[in-house]
């Protein structure tokens, strides 16, 4: 070794020159480990070591002028500073690089692949293995994967489940890449010894071979080793799958249908009805109490699912067990009992008592009933044994029964009135069969407590409910998101109680309780918005071709959303994974109907679709669509991409609208047209039965078998769509004669159908891996088409060419001949290879692939492109001009090599080079670049989406006056089109910018600016509405405070302008006067919250301003307008005055009689001086008897020491003759 570089956090420094005494290491490490008591601090025993090299060609950094210093160095003490682990570097002579990391095993192992990844170059590989061996190389949670990259120092990509592709891709070193191939080879070769079984039996078998807590299943697995998987009961399937070694599968699955047979021909069922609320207790906690059932009497408990109405459970075992089993589960549905007890929910505290005393008692008496308690709800919830509820039921039911008897008037408003009047009231115990409640206290709050309670009693004698019919779907309309509906309507009616049924309930009465006057106003709204629904509810499907959905649907949903807006109604659209074309429209029947106008036309504008109408009497409608539709969808299958719509039952009409392609509308209406001359002449239906897989065979491939059939005797034959109920029902239709001879056709084929045979067939080994590939994709296919018939192949290295076939005669043959050919476009596949420069390669695939899919889709063939070469640059192509027989030699990843035959490689080659996108330049000016960019890039995002193809804007500081358009020819001619439509319209936008532009400054007094704003801007927001203009007032720190800019149209700012003016004209001709008022008329005159002095202000045009609260003068009043208005405002605000100054006079004497009379001042005696500041003198009373010891003096507050008796106090007297008179 030339040199040594050993790099650690602390001796970085030190190394840099990297120059290390060699001897100095060696001994080190000897006196290291054989003396390790030496060095107490270094526990090496924890302390793992690898060396590796990488060898000259493969170092990333080649520079060997400062070795230790250079970007090498950099690099290792990130890694070491990042895992923790402890790295040596060696320079060899022949300049390759020995890397020596120690530390803990995690460490040195994460050190080591961060090392390979950044200081050697990387190379890549692939590796095939079965598609279905890629879990099993990711591992649980994909720590295998991590392990296995760990190990070898590599990055392995593993294509995802949707992905095709069966290749691994490894990228690392050459070393690590050989040692991660081997690997997974390994992996793929152990579970080639694998099996996996399959086994379909009936759900309600399966709680027996799982066995109680799934005992029995786990010593299955056990005794045999093999891996057996039971869905579990919350999942609708009936597949028991079963993995491991041949010989454990097959011992297993031996055992299981064993289990099966022997409870299938001794079990037998019974069904009961238990209530559906008391399911959860005879399932109980995670199903534990069924699977005691289980255990303890050996029969299975099947319950229905919870969110099902059903009632019913069946219990399935040996006869002789069952009655203990139902004994069971009876006793556990018993076992507990849930109880509701109504009761308003304003009684609720009252029940629970102050700190919970009063429920706490029962609770404590009967600790195993849970008593639930709902905000807002009448009613009570008691859960628990059911001799316990049933006492908790009645103890809450008497509290209920003694609290309604005393709290008919509510507590909390008895408890506001005595507070708010100071009174005291007396509400009669219900023993004392008394109606009188006793009110005491100041006589005036007396008598407003009274009247208070009479009109609450009156309310209350006034209180009615109202039951409304409601069908259940419109309640969750009427509630709304989040109940922000029917909390508009409480809020608009709030002394009324709206009561919707519980949804389990099914109910379509909703309860109204409130005043009489309330309840019926609130009634007539609510069926208002009833009527509403009702009529807004119309639906319309119509149907538009999928592939035009995104267009309906338009970027971002603008389209979609558009229609929605304007036409007011609710558009649903498919999935994009159903198969349904039918776009849902509801609302309004107008509405509607223009929605569908509105879908229509776009369909119309992107497609070659024909619109016929055809006159067939409104009586035979019912006859042509047949049952469930069937007829008409017989049609519309015949003749792809129609649709047939009928006018609605009961409108009268005749005539039958077809929409499709154009060919295909008019076969439409020959064959409709026919159908119904058929039902008009001699009409005549036959039914057949026949298993759904042997409809695909009887059909044929194209429909060829039932076109023959068809064509022989004349007759119309439907099979069942997906949908239907009845899936093997086959309808014959036509004239009687056709109709019994068809018939008799099929039931020989489907009879030839039911016999059973075996057959066999060679195949060469070298084509098994076609039809089984893709999990068996080709051979599904054939059992779904040829009558459901099995076909069988020998197993991976059997080297047996025998292939087995078992269905029914016909499809067997068929299916053979079917394969023969599939083996015969296998042996006569040829290869071609298209040249087409790598760069465009993601444009030909498409998103998501979908273009290569319809190549091959339409042309049968394969297509592979190469692996992605970043190093090599393709020559530059101009505008997709691409040709295979160009002079220079393609490189390896430009090649897409097509295979299939010979006559359908062409022209999938000639569709591929159609997909080379070609660029064009487009002269758009500079200065609307941005404008077509857009918000965020929404502006060319649209175009792009919406055409198809890629556009290149250069960047700003080019100021180039050309935009580049790329993509395929046929979207160029339309995107060119599309981008010069948008700049005229940015032209136009400009040219309407600069005339909107026009800006006029107006000089306005700033007195007069919060006057043209208005209250809340209503002044200024309504010149601004009615002349479309744009008006700025100054800000405060502005130096031109009086000037307003207003911004528009010429003509609009002119108008503005002049409507400004003429307001500031006519305030500058009012006047402002003060009036003196006095102020304790200031709050009659403005009334409540203003509303007095507003309608005066309206009636005289003038503006009252009141002095505010501590104001110097108190009784200044502004009054500011017209000299005219301002006088006739002041004449009537004094007459006010003047009128409410006599009922202020008349209160304040007779205030002044009911005062009290003064401690201090005489109660009568006109010899007494009220004219001195100070309290009166008072006297001292010595030696009283309650001052003696023990006594204690009277309180002269106390009405038990000095009762009152009628009004009891004296009113306060000023002198001897009474008040003063004013």
């Amino acid at each position: 070794m030339s040199s040594v570089a050993v790099l650690t956090p602390e001796s970085f420094a030190e190394h840099r020159s990297g120059l290390k005494d060699q001897e100095m290491t060696d001994q080190a490490h000897q006196s290291l480990r054989h003396h390790p008591e030496c060095t107490p601090s270094i526990p090496y025993i924890d302390v793992s070591l690898t060396v590796f090299h990488v060898p000259l060609e493969e170092r990333r950094y080649k520079d060997n002028s400062q070795f230790g210093e250079g970007e090498e160095a950099k690099v290792c003490l990130d890694i070491m500073q990042r895992t923790g682990a402890h790295i040596e570097l060696s320079l060899a002579k022949d300049q390759g690089l020995s890397i020596m990391v120690t530390g803990k095993l995690e460490s040195v192992m994460k050190a080591r692949k961060e090392i390979v990844a950044r200081l050697q170059t990387q190379a890549s590989a692939t590796v095939a293995i079965p598609k279905e061996h890629h879990r099993f190389v990711i591992g649980k949670n994909g720590e295998k994967l991590q392990e296995l990259e760990l190990k070898t120092a590599t990055k392995i990509a593993i294509p995802r489940p949707d992905d095709p592709s069966a290749n691994i891709r490894i990228t690392g070193t050459k070393e690590g890449i050989e040692k991660a191939r081997h690997e997974i080879l390994l992996i793929s070769a152990e579970q080639d010894k694998r099996a996996v079984e399959r086994l379909c039996l009936e759900k309600a078998f399966h709680p027996f071979i799982a066995g109680a807590h799934n005992r029995l299943v786990q010593e299955l697995s056990q005794e045999t080793g093999a891996r057996i998987s039971i869905p579990p009961p919350s999942l609708p399937r009936d597949e028991i799958v079963i993995t491991g070694e041949k010989e454990a599968v097959a011992l297993a699955l031996s055992r299981i249908r064993a289990i099966y047979d022997d409870k299938k021909r001794k079990t037998t069922t019974i069904s009961v009805e238990v209530k559906k609320s008391q399911h959860k207790y005879i399932i109980g906690p995670k199903g534990n109490t069924l699977q005691e059932i289980l255990e303890t009497t050996g029969v299975s408990v099947e319950m229905p699912p919870l969110d099902s109405g059903s009632e019913t459970i069946i219990l399935r075992g040996e006869p002789d067990k069952l009655g203990p089993a139902l004994t069971q589960v009876y006793a556990k549905a018993k076992s507990v009992m849930v109880v509701e007890v109504t009761a308003p929910a304003w009684l609720h505290r009252f029940i629970i008592g102050k700190k919970g005393q009063n429920i706490g008692r029962i609770t404590q008496q009967l600790p195993r009933v849970h008593i639930e308690f709902t905000d807002g709800e009448e009613r009570i919830s008691l859960e628990g044994p059911t001799a316990e509820v049933e006492q908790a039921q009645a103890q809450i039911q008497e509290i209920i029964k003694d609290l309604v008897s005393t709290h008919t008037l509510s507590q909390s408003v008895i408890n506001r009135i005595k507070e708010q009047y100071k009174v005291s009231v007396r509400i009669p115990q219900d023993s004392e069969r008394s109606g009188l409640v006793r009110i005491e206290g100041d006589p005036k709050g007396v008598q407003l407590a009274r009247r208070e309670l009479i009109e609450m009693v009156q309310r209350m004698e006034n209180e009615r409910t109202k039951d409304l019919i409601v069908e259940q779907k419109l309640h969750r309309s009427i509630i709304g998101q989040k109940g922000e509906k029917i909390k508009e309507v409480r809020d608009k009616f709030p002394e009324v109680i709206i009561n919707f049924p519980d949804p389990s309930q099914k109910s379509d009465i909703v309860q109204l309780r409130g005043p009489k006057n309330e309840v019926e106003k609130c009634g007539k709204f609510l069926q208002k918005i009833i009527a509403d629904l009702i009529e807004n509810s119309f639906s319309l499907s119509v149907p538009i071709f999928k592939q035009f959905h995104k267009n309906i649907i338009g970027k971002g949903g603008a389209n979609i959303k558009k229609i929605r807006e304007e036409t007011n109604t609710k558009i649903d659209l498919p999935t994009e994974n159903s198969n349904s074309e039918m776009i849902v429209i509801t609302g309004k029947k107008s509405n509607c109907e223009a929605a569908r106008d509105r879908i229509l036309s776009i369909q119309r504008e992107l497609a070659n679709i024909k619109e016929a109408e055809v006159a067939i009497p409104a009586r035979l409608h019912n006859s042509l669509i047949g049952s469930k539709g069937c007829l008409v969808r017989s049609i519309m299958e015949d003749c792809s991409g129609v649709h047939i719509h009928f006018p609605s039952e009961g409108s009268g009409s005749d005539k039958v609208t077809i929409r499709g392609p154009v060919g295909e509308v008019e076969k439409a209406k020959k064959q409709l047209l026919q159908l119904a001359e058929e039902k008009q002449v001699n009409n005549f239906t036959a039914e057949l039965q026949a298993k759904p897989e042997y409809h695909k065979f009887l059909i044929g491939r194209g429909g060829a078998n039932i076109r023959r059939v068809r064509d022989k005797t004349g007759a119309r034959i439907i099979f069942p769509s997906p949908d239907d109920t009845e899936q093997e029902l086959i309808t014959i239709v036509g004239k009687e004669e056709a109709v019994r001879q068809a018939q008799k056709e099929l039931e020989c084929l489907v009879k030839n159908l039911d016999d059973v045979v075996e057959d066999s067939m060679v195949v060469d080994v070298r084509h098994h891996r076609h039809f089984v590939c893709r999990r068996g994709q080709v051979l599904r296919e054939l059992a779904e088409e040829y009558g459901g018939v099995a076909v069988s192949f020998p197993r991976t290295g059997a080297n047996s060419q025998r292939v087995t076939l078992k269905g029914a005669k016909d499809c067997a043959e068929a299916a053979k001949k079917r394969i023969q050919e599939i083996v015969e476009d296998l042996e006569s596949q040829v290869s071609v290879e298209v040249a087409i420069p790598q760069r465009y390669h993601r444009a030909i695939m498409g998103p998501k692939g979908c273009r290569i899919q319809l190549i091959t889709r339409e042309h049968e063939v394969q297509i592979k492109f190469p692996e992605r070469d970043d190093s090599q640059e393709a020559p530059p192509q101009e505008n997709g001009d691409v040709s295979p027989e160009a002079e220079f030699v393609a490189p390896k990843c430009d090649i897409i090599t097509i295979a299939g035959r010979a006559e359908k490689c062409e022209p999938a080659k000639a569709a591929l080079l159609a997909l080379v996108p070609i660029t064009e330049d487009v002269e758009v000016s500079y200065e609307l670049h941005r404008y077509i960019i857009g918000q965020k890039g929404s502006g060319i995002r649209k175009m792009m989406e919406e055409y198809e193809v890629n556009i290149w804007v250069p960047q700003p500081e080019k100021q180039l006056d050309v935009i580049k358009v790329t993509g395929l020819v046929a979207n160029m001619v339309r995107a060119k089109q599309g981008l010069l439509d948008r700049v005229k319209e940015l032209q136009a936008e400009q040219a309407d910018r600069a005339l909107r532009s026009f800006k006029v400054i107006l000089s306005v007094d700033p007195k007069f600016h919060p006057k043209i704003i208005g209250r809340k801007g209503a002044v200024i927001s309504q010149i601004r509405k009615d002349h479309d203009v744009s008006i700025q007032f100054p800000d405060k720190g502005d130096e031109q405070q009086d000037a307003i800019v207003i911004l528009g149209y010429e003509r609009n700012v002119e108008e503005a302008s002049q409507a400004i003016q003429q307001l500031v004209a006519e305030w500058q001709e009012m006047v402002s006067r003060d009036v003196h008022l006095d102020p304790r008329t200031h709050a009659r005159i403005i009334g409540a919250r203003g509303k007095a002095i507003r309608k005066l202000m309206e009636e005289f045009k003038v503006d009252i301003r009141f002095p505010q609260p501590g104001s110097d003068e108190p009784d200044k009043v502004a009054v500011t307008g017209l000299p005219e208005a301002v006088d006739n405002a002041i004449d009537h605000l004094l007459n006010l005055e003047e009128e409410y100054m006599l009922s202020v006079t008349e209160t304040e004497t007779l205030a002044a009689y009911m005062k009290p009379p003064s401690r201090y001042g005489g109660g009568g005696g006109a010899g007494v001086d009220d004219s001195s500041g100070g309290p009166a003198k008072g006297f001292v009373v010595l030696d009283a008897p309650w001052n003696a010891a023990g006594n204690k003096a009277p309180d002269m507050s106390s009405a038990e020491d000095f009762p009152t008796f009628g009004m009891g106090v004296a009113p306060k007297q000023a002198s001897a003759w009474g008040p003063k008179k004013f």
